[in-house]
């Protein structure tokens, strides 16, 4: 699910991950390695990361995901925000991954099947999460744009939500400048509180679509291959 900055024009929603937050490129990048940096100048990728990545790739080659990237709304502009939320809920539970499944041959069913998003988009996911815990085996935010109290809720509400459903895995990705950095922590030491599964990195660099490109969006991919793939 893609961010606030996209949510005004449904073609720039639909393109955002692929075009602006560089999924095509980091795909590539994932099936194609040694991965490289794109930025050598700016610290985003570091060279402990990119080693440690690079010998887990050739370890086990990158399996490959069906992503699905709709149009996110802004539930707050459209509101109210609940309403907007239980629909978009069920329009990806009844329209979306069916009509996905229908078309593309993927695996199915809750150990297959995750859901993220950057900035705007982590709330949204988390808020689809909650309605619908059953069809996500991983949840995941980057830089999710949400505050400090609101990412001890969910963490509360998530682990109830996961003690009804079983086992989840929720990764956690932001950055140094990130504006959302403490609720993304907070999110993190809340979960591990009550025994939540799950996976916070912190890597340098600020809240923009270059660090997407650079990083954020590659160990997104990575993440959820790594967790969704068949054994």
């Amino acid at each position: 699910l893609h961010g606030l900055g996209e949510t005004g024009n449904e073609l720039a929603g639909i393109h955002a991950w692929g075009d602006r937050y560089g999924a095509v490129r980091a795909y590539e990048r994932l099936r194609k390695p040694p991965i490289q940096k794109l930025h050598p100048k700016y610290p985003w990728l570091s060279d402990e990361v990119l080693e440690k990545l690079n010998a887990d790739l050739e370890e086990r080659p990158f399996g490959g995901l069906v992503l699905v990237c709709p149009v996110t709304p802004n539930p707050h502009k459209l509101g109210p925000a609940a309403k907007v939320l239980d629909r978009y809920a069920d329009f990806l539970e009844k329209t979306l991954l069916p009509a996905v499944r229908e078309k593309v041959p993927c695996l199915s069913g809750p150990a297959h099947t995750g859901l993220d998003g950057c900035s705007l988009g982590g709330y949204v996911a988390v808020e689809v999460f909650l309605r619908k815990p059953e069809l996500f085996g991983t949840l995941g935010g980057v830089q999710a744009a949400f505050n400090v109290p609101a990412a001890q809720r969910y963490a509360e509400r998530i682990a109830k939500a996961v003690k009804a459903v079983g086992r989840r895995q929720i990764h956690i990705e932001t950055s140094s400048e990130d504006p959302f950095r403490k609720a993304n922590e907070a999110w993190a030491k809340a979960l591990a509180k009550r025994g939540v599964d799950h996976e916070l990195a912190v890597f340098p660099g600020p809240h923009n679509q270059p660090w997407l490109r650079e990083i954020g969006t590659l160990n997104m991919l990575h993440w959820h291959e790594r967790r969704l793939a068949k054994r």
